[in-house]
């Protein structure tokens, strides 16, 4: 998922910490600020809400739709974003009075939400997941949930010591083809599952947008193995039922950054435009132009980055081998430089074979598709269609959004996802690149103490 958003003004290593050591001189407040927080609704039945981070993602994908959609039990309290004027365009998209901040903790004081959206850079999703929860407040998250194993770690301490609910929000979970397989694997279809294969590829378009944004900077995403890779890992241990246990991870950076012929700060005034493959004209995108370029003199953030710019370290082409508790083998690849995009995932088990394809775009003369093949140890074979319907990754957005503003109660394919799945997910991605940087194979169980 495509998030850019707030972040505090420094995003060293070192500012973070420093927001850290802030967050807990001011934990004396957590307990008075908290008690209102949880004691203030002003309208009855409805949940007060703030989001921090109002870029496109947390703009068009939650505070919009939830604005529209779910107005009678939630409502907007406040928003935060470090760009100033791209927190007050967000005001505008949404239609809300609710007031626009820079300081996360000054938002939490003044408008006392009962709950928190946090849509920021991948970076800093731990430090206001574990700010929220120290003021009382539930969380919402986007993936990835956390890309340091530290931060896996606080967010689990906080949690304990707060009590505070945390929802992570894996979309990927919700798309109708996911829906499909997870019945099949319930019902046992292929019997044991003892391997899965997940090939993902993004095309030159898609996938070298993650390069020209704030993505392409471990520092800022934890590479792809944490944030896009996030929701696969995510889906795998959802499908499998298991807990992975072990990574051994491969990866290089083939396409990008220093493999660049030349290179430029961005699109706009760079002088290889007539020659560059991955040439991009923001100007075209009436949105970007709104929520970035218009803003980028507040930040210094350049929507339309060169991909090949210096200083990018995430790599566009990785192989990761993941040991499961309950025995299963997963080996999951992604390329983000491929000619076309889509998915295929193919689970052996001890009674048959299931192959999903999914095609997000081609370049011939045919629409995205999807479609899953079963075949058991008989012969038999049957291919099943998928029926993706509506806007946002295929409706997963809306079901999501309804899974969490309007539960049915009964959950019979357990897609809602809570810390233990968020942090599973990261510390894959996690595990992952350290297995890249060390050239060994790590174990979970190393990187965090549950307790």
């Amino acid at each position: 998922m495509e998030t850019q958003a707030s972040r505090p003004a420094a995003t060293s290593p070192s500012a973070r910490r420093d927001f850290l050591r802030q967050a807990a001189a001011a934990a004396a407040v957590t307990s008075t600020v908290g008690g209102v927080a949880a004691a203030a609704e002003d309208k009855p039945g409805v949940r007060r809400l703030a989001m921090v981070g109002t870029g496109n993602r947390g703009v068009r994908a939650w505070a919009v739709p939830i604005a529209k959609d779910y107005a009678d039990s939630v409502e907007f309290v406040g928003l935060c974003d470090a760009n100033p004027e791209r927190a007050e365009l967000a005001r505008e998209l949404i239609g809300t009075r609710a007031p626009a901040f820079t300081d996360f903790d000054k938002m939490l004081r003044e408008t006392r939400p009962q709950t928190v959206i946090v849509t920021t850079v991948d970076g800093v999703h731990a430090d206001y997941v574990c700010r929220a929860m120290e003021f009382g407040c539930d969380v919402l998250c986007e993936k990835p949930l956390c890309t340091e194993a530290n931060q896996a770690q606080a967010i689990i301490d906080t949690q304990r010591r707060t009590g505070r609910t945390l929802t992570v929000t894996f979309n990927a979970r919700f798309g109708s083809a996911a829906m499909q397989v997870k019945e099949l694997l319930q019902a046992g279809t292929i019997g044991e599952i003892l391997e899965v294969n997940y090939d993902e590829f993004l095309d030159r378009r898609h996938g070298a947008d993650y390069f020209r944004r704030w993505h392409a900077f471990k520092q800022n995403s934890g590479t792809l193995l944490c944030h896009k890779a996030s929701h696969q890992f995510d889906q795998l241990n959802w499908w499998i039922g298991s807990d992975p246990v072990e990574v051994m991870a491969y990866g290089r950076l083939a396409v990008y950054g220093h493999n660049g012929p030349f290179r430029h700060s961005h699109c706009r005034p760079c002088p290889f435009k007539g020659r560059c493959e991955f040439h991009w004209d923001v100007t075209k995108d009436e949105d970007a132009m709104r929520m970035y370029v218009a803003c980028e003199d507040q930040d210094g953030y350049l929507r339309d980055g060169c991909v090949f710019r210096p200083g990018i370290d995430v790599p566009d082409t990785v192989t990761t081998q993941i040991r499961y508790a309950a025995g299963p083998l997963v080996c999951y690849s992604l390329n983000a430089a491929v000619p076309y995009e889509g998915q295929f995932v193919v689970f052996n088990g001890t009674k048959g074979r299931i192959e999903l394809r999914e095609f997000d775009s081609q370049p011939w003369e045919v629409p995205a598709s999807s479609e899953i093949r079963v075949t058991t140890t008989d012969g038999a074979t049957r291919l099943i269609p998928v029926q993706t319907k509506g806007p946002g990754h295929g409706g997963a957005d809306k079901r999501l959004r309804d899974a969490i503003f309007r539960p049915a109660g009964a959950d019979p394919l357990g897609q809602r996802a809570g810390m233990r799945e968020g942090l599973l997910s990261s510390l894959v991605g996690i595990a992952g690149y350290t297995s890249i940087a060390e050239r060994r194979p790590v174990r979970i169980a190393d990187l965090v103490r549950w307790g």
